[in-house]
């Protein structure tokens, strides 16, 4: 097997944003074998959403060694005599499909190989079909709660698709000490900003007029307007219009602050959390901190609000203004792998909601060889649309390095790797700053 007893435990992840980081990190740490000495090195998949030194430090995980990496780059270092134990594919659902087909043709003479992981980062409340069918093939698909764990399952079923790799667990970033009533601090309402959800400048000025509107109703009450990035940053999903440059217009009171920082050192002094459709909503349940997801843009799959139906959180800035207060449902959230009040759906903790992970690392770091990586989609049952998805990370549909591929053979030298850093900031500027301006003139 490719652990020993004595050797620490090799852990690979492979992100490509800030959050899939964070999520990827954690969650290499939650499945591990108990009592298992971990080496964690990070790879940071190059592309538009390549986090910054400032936002790996906001997340605060850290890892033996971080690098970034091109798709190839982290092929061949997959490629190696002494392979990883585990890998953690934390990435978009087209790099996970396009990283199980590079890996296959690259472990194809290998004895030996790493249990492979994937999963999702937060609430999965769009593209459920298709973001499943391009994760299919990792050893382990990891659901975040008894919900997505049976949503899961009926979609790879559905199909025709081995669905044993679906695995519940939790999100690993769940934690922080329980809300028990208001802080010694001003009572604190804070808002959990989205990237791209809403996408319009009319309803997120909305959003902000509506918060500022807040402040100023209740002058006694600290209110927070978190954010996710910097402008000129990205996330998993691009911010055209960030709230700083909308603030930058608005009359804001004294008791209105943008904040950034960990999300849950800001959880640590809230009262109320309000969001449209975060995972900080779900953080903040765990703690059973008050927590409101907005109705005020309608309950649209559009906006994501539409997986809060039954929580018992969905309310209007109208009703907060008001001073209402929402009651979530038990039941509902214990269903979402959230442990309000200790116990999650069946019964089980927060604490052994990754055992069942572990066991089945467990067991196949214990086999004497791994089954080949065998995704759903290959070109027979997608030949329409899987050579696409592979091209975009130069890989042929048979897993293969196309030809011309850039450093598929080789390190890239120092002369390479200068042009490549000038080259790459060219692009984030393309995508960060002149193409959002180009498409707002398109809407003219």
């Amino acid at each position: 097997m490719p652990a020993s007893t004595t050797s620490p435990m090799r852990v690979a992840v492979l992100a490509d944003s800030d959050t899939r980081w964070k999520w990827g990190a954690l969650t290499a740490s939650r499945i591990s074998p108990d009592n298992s000495d971990i080496h964690l090195d990070g790879y940071l998949l190059r592309g538009r959403a390549t986090p910054t030194a400032r936002q790996l430090q906001e997340v605060g995980v850290r890892a033996d060694s971080l690098r970034e990496v091109t798709a190839l780059e982290f092929l061949r270092a997959m490629d190696q005599e002494e392979p990883y134990d585990i890998l953690v594919l934390a990435l978009v659902g087209g790099g996970v499909q396009a990283m199980l087909h590079g890996l296959a043709h690259v472990w194809d003479d290998q004895a030996l190989r790493p249990v492979v992981v994937t999963g999702y980062v937060g609430v999965v409340y769009e593209k459920l079909a298709d973001g499943l069918l391009l994760r299919h093939g990792a050893d382990l698909v990891l659901a975040n709660s008894r919900q997505d764990a049976d949503r899961f399952r009926a979609v790879y079923d559905g199909v025709g698709a081995d669905s044993s790799s679906v695995t519940e667990v939790a999100l690993p970033f769940l934690g922080g000490a329980t809300y028990t009533g208001e802080h010694g601090h001003p009572y604190t309402v804070v808002f959990a900003a989205q990237p791209s959800v809403p996408e319009s400048r009319k309803d997120r000025t909305y959003l902000l007029d509506r918060l500022v509107q807040h402040a100023k109703l209740h002058p006694e009450r600290e209110v927070l307007l978190k954010l996710r990035s910097k402008p000129g940053e990205h996330t998993t999903h691009i911010e055209e219009l960030p709230y700083q440059k909308l603030a930058q217009r608005a009359d804001l009171p004294p008791n209105f602050k943008l904040v950034y920082g960990h999300m849950g050192e800001v959880l640590d002094r809230t009262d109320l959390l309000v969001t449209v459709s975060s995972t900080a909503a779900l953080e903040s349940l765990h703690r059973s901190i008050p927590t409101v997801v907005l109705s005020d843009l309608g309950v649209r799959e559009a906006l994501g609000n539409h997986h809060f139906i039954g929580s018992g959180c969905l309310a209007s800035w109208e009703q907060l203004d008001a001073g209402h207060q929402p009651v979530p449902d038990a039941e509902w959230v214990a269903r979402q792998g959230v442990a309000a009040g200790g116990t999650l759906a069946g019964g089980g903790s927060y604490e052994s909601a990754f055992d069942a992970a572990r066991d089945k690392i467990d067991r196949l770091l214990g086999s004497s060889k791994l089954q080949p990586l065998t995704p759903y989609y290959t070109p027979m049952t997608a030949p329409g649309y899987l050579p696409g998805i592979l091209a975009r990370h130069h890989l042929g549909p048979d897993g293969v390095p196309l030809p011309g591929a850039p450093a598929a053979d080789k390190e890239p030298g120092a002369v390479r790797q200068i042009v490549r850093r000038a080259a790459r900031g060219a692009y984030r500027h393309g995508v960060q700053r002149v193409a959002p301006v180009i498409r707002r003139m398109g809407e003219l």
